[in-house]
């Protein structure tokens, strides 16, 4: 009689293996492969082969463009006159500015004339007096360089407090002297406020449009 042929062995993890699973190289062959240079990528289980996960980094430009779009920026455009003032003489001499200067600028500060443009978070002011005129553009978010109000040169940064609301604190670029900023805010019944203070000193300016 002859004897019956062995069975051949069956690979039971070729029989259990999940079908969506994608092939991957043996441990010697992924050697092998590597050493000829060559590498094979192990793909995800689900995935197919040329797909990948993508991430994009958003500027941070782009960002603020995005924030400025979904907030309601206010209208500061205009030629402002000033309605009333409060503690002018009281800021300058917080400064360090002497009386006769400080009687000076209050009389020529009474009046003073202010032209704004704007495009979009961007803000050109223009303000004139009998004595001088400061002109002055930034960009809500960005770093810019303007004056004190007593004249020192200064690095600013200008930030929406509320959605009506800009506040800007200054840093003196050269020596020492009172912590000063300033805020622009837009009222519900269209009047412009300025405040600019020095240390715990406050003044505070309301316009109205021309």
């Amino acid at each position: 009689m002859h004897s019956p042929p062995p069975r051949a062995r069956i690979n039971r993890s070729v029989l259990t293996r999940d079908p969506s699973e994608t092939h991957r190289p043996a441990r010697g062959q992924r050697g092998a492969a590597a050493r000829a240079g060559r590498v094979t990528p192990i793909i995800p289980k689900g995935a197919e082969r040329g797909d990948t996960e993508r991430t994009r980094t958003v500027p941070a430009r782009k960002v603020r463009v995005a924030r400025a779009m979904d907030r309601k920026i206010p209208d500061f455009s205009g030629t402002w006159k000033m309605k009333s003032s409060e503690n002018f003489e009281e800021l300058l001499k917080a400064l360090g500015v002497n009386v006769m200067l400080r009687k000076i600028a209050v009389a020529a500060a009474s009046k003073p004339s202010v032209e704004i443009t704007q495009d979009g978070e961007t803000l050109s002011i223009k303000t004139s007096t009998s004595v001088r005129t400061t002109h002055v553009t930034f960009t809500v978010g960005q770093e810019f360089n303007e004056a004190t109000v007593d004249g020192r040169p200064c690095t600013s940064l200008p930030r929406w407090e509320t959605d009506r609301k800009i506040s800007c604190e200054q840093t003196l670029q050269k020596g020492e002297g009172p912590k000063t900023s300033w805020t622009r805010e837009m009222t519900n019944d269209g009047e412009l406020i300025l405040t600019m203070t020095a240390d715990d000193v406050v003044c505070t300016r309301v316009y109205i449009r021309e």
